[in-house]
């Protein structure tokens, strides 16, 4: 038990992670401990993302990824990527998928907080919401969450982020969210559902009502 709480936290950990390095460029703090992870050894996909992210974060300037974030995720008009589950859905911002994610974060009593701009199928706060609920140990909602809201549009996501012509930290981010993704999507196909109860979750981008 002592083991799963821990895979489940290292999980919640890492969904964090994706939120935070979507929402802004990383700053020095979160360089330096990417940069001085300790990687298990191994060779799988996973271990080879951690190591290249690592890597790429010992070399990567602030200033630099200021830059490069402000040109992938905002851009003038609109940046090389495009971090909304409407738009890789349906071609279109603030479309049907929208309204499923906030249909769902009211079934979970949360909500956007005050002062947030971006609509709630941003990919960072989608990877926000899964991290509290595997945090707060809520599976069959972080299974269905899963399945209804990233498992859909990751690959797209991914692929775009991976190919930006102005990725370069980024395009490991990329390969490490494809890596995480393609292991969560095999855990919740195959995954039974339980009926433990519901709980309450609290996370930086969404409040409880």
């Amino acid at each position: 038990m002592l083991m799963e709480e821990q895979h489940d936290e290292m999980r919640s950990d890492i969904y964090l992670l994706i939120s935070t390095l979507c929402r802004q460029a990383p700053d020095r703090d979160l360089l330096e401990f990417l940069a001085h992870l300790e990687i298990e050894s191994g060779i799988n996909q996973m271990t080879s993302a951690w190591q290249d992210l690592s890597a790429a974060a010992k070399v990567a300037q602030v200033s630099a990824l200021e830059d490069e974030y402000q040109d992938l995720f905002i851009g003038i008009g609109k940046g090389e990527i495009v971090p909304f589950a409407s738009w890789h859905l349906t071609g279109s911002l603030m479309e049907k998928p929208l309204a499923a994610v906030r249909q769902s974060l009211t079934q979970l009593g949360l909500e956007r907080e005050e002062g947030v701009k971006e609509p709630e199928d941003h990919i960072a706060a989608i990877s926000e919401v899964m991290a509290a609920l595997i945090e707060q140990q809520s599976e069959p909602e972080a299974k269905a969450f899963f399945n209804q809201h990233l498992a859909t549009w990751y690959g797209a996501l991914c692929r775009q982020m991976e190919s930006a012509s102005s990725a370069q930290f980024y395009k490991d981010v990329a390969v490490l969210m494809a890596a995480f993704f393609d292991v969560e999507q095999v855990r919740y196909a195959t995954s039974p559902v339980s009926t433990k109860a519901k709980m309450k979750i609290d996370v930086k981008n969404i409040t409880t009502k």
